[in-house]
C-alpha cells in the first residue's frame, strides 16, 4: 500500500473516487500514465502495489463512487500494461467480474465498460475467464437497467469477435455451463444464448454438432416461447443444425431421439412439428443406432398421426410408414415385447387413426416376427379382445384380422373363439353391436364352417341356457342371412345326401337345439322337411311363448328371401315335398291369425299349385284349402321321408342322421330351458288376438332398433312367465 501511495499523489486518488464523472476520468488517465511509466521501468512489485490498491481501496470499497473509480483505474491500468497486462490479468479480472452483481446499476455499468477495455487489450489471452465471463454476461443481459443491457450487448459482441478468433477456446469446458443455462426462461437470456449457440456454430473449428444432445431439448423449449423473435431464432438454429445433421457422417442419434420423443409430445403445436420433423429425417438417416430407440419412437409418432394440426399428421404418418418399412432384427436391438407394449398402449387411445396403427404394427411384427410375438401373447390378447368393442368399424375389422392372423394355429384359435363367447356372455351389448359384424368377418378370414363348427362346439355345453339360446339366435341369423357364409348354406343344404354336409348338419344341431325356432331354420335349410315337421309338434305350451312368435315372425319373413328360394320352388311339387307343406301349416298354426307373418305365409301357400296331387288326394280335398285334408289323411306308417323319399324305410335314420335321437336331444335341450326359466303367474286364457298385439308390438320395437342384429337382445322381465323359454 506504501508502494502505491508513494507512486500515486493523494490528490488522484481522491479524484478517482469523486462523484463526478470527468474527475474520476481525469484521474484514471493519471493512473494510466503512471503505470506506463512503471512497465517501461520494469517495476512490476509497483505495478501489482497499484493494482491491489485499486481492488481492495477501490472496488471493494462500500462507497459507489470509490468502486467506480476502481473500475475505471483497473481498465487504465491494464491499457497502461499493453501487452504486459496478460501476467496481471489474475488480479484485475475477478474485481470486475465481482462488480457485475453490485447493487447499484451505474456500477454494473461501469463494471462493462471496464471489461470492455480490458479485453480490447488483452484479446486472446482474455479466453482462460470466458466461462466466469459468459456467466456474467448471461445475468447482465436480463438487467433491469437498459444502461446496463446495452453496455453488455457491446462487451458480448467483443468477446464473441475474441472467441471466433482464438484457438484457445475450449468447447468441452463450455458446454457443460452451456447446458445448465439453457434452462432459464428469462428471454432476454434466451436470446443471448441463441446468439451464442449460433455464433460458435458458425466457427469451422468448434464442433458444436458433437455437443448438440447436450443443448438440443433447450432450444426445443424455446420455440414455445411467448416471444415470437424467440422462436424464430431457436428455429433458425435448430434448422441450421438438421441440415448439417444430413451432412454429417457421424451423429449421435440416440441421444437425440430420446429428446425429440419427449419434445413430440409437448402441448406447444409448433415444437410438436418440429419434434416430429426431427423424427423424420433421424429414422430415414439413423439407421442402426436408432434400432434400439423404435419402441420409443413410435410412442411419440402414434399420437401425433391424430394431431389436430394437419402438418403433423402428414409428417408422423409419413415417419410411421418409413419405421415400418424398415425390417429391424431382434439379434440387433430390435425390442419387439417394447413396440408390441406401445402399440397396445395406443389401442386406447381416444383417436381412431392412431388405434388403426398400433393395429397395423401388431400385424406387421405378427407377418414378420410370428414366434416372438407370440410368446408375449399374454401381453395384449385381452387388450386386442377388448378391442372388438371399438367404436369405429374399421378399428374392429382390423382387429378381426390381427385374431385372425393369431389364429391359424389351431390352439390360438380355440382359445380367440372362447375368449369371444366370454365376452359376449359378459357384455351381450357386444354381442347386439358388433356381433354380426365380428362373427361374419371371423368366418371370412377363418373359414366359415371351421368358427361355426368351433362356436357350436363351446354352445353345446353352455351352462348359461339364456346366453346360449341368444347367441345361437344371433349365428342363426347370421346363416341364413350374410353372403359371407353362402358357402355354408349351400353345405348345410346338401346334409341329407353328402357326408359333409352331413357332419356340418349334426355338428350345428347340438348347439341350435338351445332355440326352437334356431331348430326349425336349419332342417328347412338343411331340407330335413319331416324332422321339422317333428320338432314343430313336439313343442308344448311353455315353448310358445312371445319372443318365440317373434322369431317365427322373422323366419317367415326369411321364407320370402331368395335364401329360401329353392324351398318356394320346391312347392311346385307338393307331391314330393308332403312334410315341407306339413312343417309350413305347422307354422303357420302356431301363428295369431292377426298377424302380418300369418298372412304373408297363408298367402305363400294358397299359390300352391293342385295338379301335383292325384285324384286320390284331390278327392279328399275339400272346400277351402285342399292341403290341410291331404296332410290330415297322410298315413302313419307312410314311407314318404325327407325330400318326399318314398324309398326310405321307417327308421327315421337318413343318409347317417338318427332323426330320432336328434328329436330326444332337442326336446331334453328345451326341457332344461324350461327348468331353468323362472316361473311366474301367467294366464292360461289370454286371446289370440291380444297375443297378437303383443307380438306385433315386439316386432314393431325389434324392427326401430338401430342394432343390426335385434333377436340377440335379452327378452323383458315382463314376457317371463311361467314355464316360458327366456331367449
Amino acid at each position: 500500500m506504501s508502494d502505491a501511495l508513494s507512486v500515486i499523489p493523494a490528490a488522484v486518488l481522491r479524484n478517482l473516487a469523486d462523484k463526478l464523472y470527468e474527475k474520476r476520468k481525469n484521474a484514471a488517465l493519471e493512473v494510466e500514465g503512471i503505470v506506463k511509466q512503471l512497465a517501461a521501468a520494469g517495476d512490476h512489485d509497483r505495478i501489482t502495489a497499484v493494482i491491489n490498491m485499486l481492488i481492495n481501496d477501490f472496488t471493494y470499497s462500500p462507497q459507489a463512487n470509490h468502486r467506480k473509480g476502481g473500475l475505471i483505474g483497473l481498465a487504465a491500468a491494464t491499457v497502461a500494461l499493453t501487452s504486459e497486462a496478460s501476467q496481471h490479468l489474475e488480479q484485475i479480472v475477478p474485481p470486475v467480474l465481482n462488480s457485475f452483481s453490485d447493487q447499484d446499476g451505474r456500477v454494473r455499468y461501469y463494471a462493462c465498460e471496464a471489461l470492455y477495455n480490458i479485453a480490447k487489450v488483452v484479446r486472446g489471452d482474455f479466453i482462460v475467464f470466458f466461462n466466469q465471463i459468459f456467466d456474467a454476461l448471461c445475468k447482465l443481459s436480463a438487467d433491469s437497467d437498459a444502461n446496463v443491457q446495452s453496455a453488455a450487448h457491446l462487451l458480448d459482441r467483443l468477446v464473441k469477435d475474441i472467441v471466433t478468433e482464438s484457438d484457445q477456446f475450449s468447447i468441452e469446458e463450455f458446454i457443460p455451463l452451456l447446458r445448465e443455462r439453457m434452462n432459464v426462461l428469462n428471454p432476454y437470456v434466451r436470446q443471448f444464448l441463441v446468439g451464442w449457440i449460433t455464433v460458435l456454430d458458425s466457427v469451422p473449428d468448434i464442433d458444436m454438432l458433437g455437443f448438440l444432445p447436450d443443448f438440443l431439448d433447450g432450444l426445443f423449449n424455446m420455440l414455445s416461447d411467448s416471444s415470437h423473435e424467440i422462436r424464430q431464432q431457436a428455429d433458425s438454429a435448430l434448422s441450421e443444425f438438421l441440415q448439417e445433421i444430413k451432412n454429417s457422417p457421424s451423429v449421435d442419434y440416440g441421444r437425440m431421439a430420446e429428446i425429440l420423443v419427449q419434445r413430440a409430445a409437448s402441448p406447444d403445436e409448433f415444437t410438436r412439428l418440429t419434434a416430429v420433423t426431427w423424427i423424420n429425417e433421424f429414422v430415414k438417416l439413423g439407421g442402426d443406432q436408432l434400432v434400439p430407440h423404435y419402441a420409443n419412437i413410435l410412442g411419440a409418432i402414434l399420437p401425433c398421426i391424430s394431431d389436430k394440426e394437419e402438418r403433423i399428421r402428414v409428417a408422423a404418418c409419413e415417419t410411421n410408414d418409413e419405421l415400418r418399412a424398415i425390417n429391424a432384427d431382434p439379434a440387433d436391438g430390435f425390442d419387439i415385447r417394447a413396440i408390441l407394449s406401445i402399440a397396445r398402449s395406443e389401442l386406447s387411445s381416444e383417436w381412431e387413426a392412431t388405434r388403426i396403427e398400433a393395429l397395423n404394427w401388431i400385424a406387421t411384427l405378427l407377418n414378420r416376427h410370428r414366434a416372438e410375438v407370440l410368446n408375449f401373447l399374454n401381453d395384449i390378447f385381452d387388450t386386442l379382445l377388448g378391442a372388438l368393442s371399438d367404436s369405429s368399424d374399421k378399428v374392429v375389422l382390423l382387429v378381426l384380422e390381427v385374431h385372425a392372423c393369431i389364429a391359424r394355429d389351431e390352439p390360438h384359435f380355440r382359445q380367440l373363439v372362447v375368449f369371444l363367447m366370454h365376452n359376449f356372455r359378459v357384455n351381450l351389448s357386444l354381442l347386439e353391436r358388433r356381433g354380426a359384424l365380428i362373427i361374419r368377418r371371423l368366418c371370412v378370414l377363418l373359414d366359415a364352417e371351421r368358427v361355426y363348427r368351433e362356436l357350436s362346439r363351446i354352445l353345446e355345453g353352455e351352462a348359461d341356457l339364456d346366453f346360449a339360446s341368444v347367441m345361437v339366435q344371433a349365428l342363426n341369423l347370421i346363416l341364413l342371412t350374410s353372403s359371407e357364409l353362402s358357402g355354408l348354406r349351400d353345405l348345410l343344404k346338401q346334409s341329407l345326401v353328402n357326408a359333409a354336409g352331413k357332419d356340418l348338419f349334426v355338428s350345428l344341431y347340438s348347439s341350435w337345439c338351445h332355440s326352437p325356432m334356431a331348430t326349425i331354420s336349419l332342417c328347412l335349410l338343411a331340407q330335413a322337411y319331416q324332422h321339422a315337421s317333428c320338432v314343430i309338434q313336439s313343442l308344448v305350451e311353455e315353448d310358445i311363448n312371445a319372443k318365440f312368435l317373434v322369431q317365427l315372425d322373422k323366419l317367415i319373413r326369411l321364407l320370402e328371401t331368395p335364401v329360401f328360394a329353392y324351398l318356394r320352388l320346391q312347392l311346385l311339387e307338393p307331391g314330393r315335398h308332403i312334410w315341407l307343406l306339413k312343417a309350413l301349416y305347422g307354422l303357420i298354426m302356431l301363428l295369431p291369425q292377426q298377424s302380418s307373418a300369418f298372412k304373408i305365409l297363408r298367402t305363400r301357400l294358397r299359390t300352391v299349385p293342385l295338379y301335383s296331387f292325384s285324384d286320390e288326394q284331390l278327392k279328399r280335398a275339400s272346400s277351402g284349402n285342399p292341403y290341410s285334408q291331404i296332410l290330415h289323411h297322410m298315413p302313419s306308417g307312410s314311407h314318404i321321408m325327407e325330400d318326399g323319399d318314398k324309398n326310405q324305410d321307417s327308421s327315421n335314420i337318413h343318409n347317417g342322421i338318427n332323426f330320432a335321437s336328434r328329436l330326444q336331444q332337442f326336446e331334453h335341450m328345451q326341457h332344461q330351458h324350461r327348468i331353468n326359466t323362472k316361473p311366474r303367474l301367467q294366464s292360461h286364457n289370454s286371446s289370440s288376438s291380444n297375443l297378437s298385439q303383443e307380438v306385433q308390438r315386439l316386432s314393431l320395437e325389434e324392427a326401430h332398433r338401430p342394432s343390426p342384429m335385434p333377436e340377440m337382445t335379452h327378452p323383458p322381465r315382463s314376457w317371463r312367465g311361467p314355464g316360458q323359454l327366456q331367449h
